[in-house]
């Protein structure tokens, strides 16, 4: 949602990346009027996934009352564990192609050429807000302003733990059941 309102070069978008940045939160009231704007648009109408949001108890509670007054409400929440070690070096390492935006990880998923993007030989790119020391500054922020709503959700039934150092296809397919969509049904085609 915010990349996508950089990419607009909207004025919330523009103040989003500030705090991004700097490897802050987003001030609530930002991040509530950008996500009552997305849902309220077509595409969303038989629903929405939110990636990294709520990050906080506040979110959360304004998220659940702007859906209730659509007539919408929370079904799931996904929980994917990976250790702190884990997500520095995934955080750190990742590098995006300024061409087609394919995505590699200098630790564990690196081009073969460095710099270099495998699918278009476009120039990869590290974002500003991936430096570890960001990256650190925005676990401590989570530890202390989001887990919290880890505890939140599950003492209402929603929450779905998927331990995220699997392969990418089995964490896609744990996600997709807890959702209660098939994975048969999201597969590429056979040949």
């Amino acid at each position: 949602l915010f990349r996508a309102a950089l990419r607009e070069g909207t004025e919330l978008g523009m103040l989003a990346k500030s705090y991004m940045d700097r490897g802050e939160l987003v001030p609530n009231e930002v991040v509530i009027r950008m996500i009552l704007e997305r849902i309220a648009q077509p595409d969303c109408e038989v629903g929405v996934i939110f990636d990294g949001f709520p990050r906080t108890r506040e979110q959360a509670t304004a998220l659940e009352a702007a859906m209730a007054e659509h007539g919408n409400q929370i079904d799931a929440v996904l929980y994917l564990r990976v250790p702190q070690d884990v997500l520095l070096r995934r955080i750190a390492g990742r590098q995006t192609c300024k061409t087609c935006g394919a995505t590699y990880n200098i630790y564990y998923f690196p081009s073969h050429r460095p710099g270099i993007c495998d699918a278009c030989t476009g120039k990869l790119y590290q974002r500003s807000d991936d430096s570890i020391e960001t990256a650190q500054h925005r676990l401590d922020v989570y530890f202390e302003q989001t887990l919290p709503l880890i505890e939140y959700y599950e003492r209402q039934g929603l929450l779905h733990e998927i331990d995220g150092q699997r392969e990418i296809s089995l964490v896609t397919e744990a996600m997709l059941l807890a959702l209660n969509i098939n994975p048969e049904l999201t597969a590429p085609p056979k040949e």
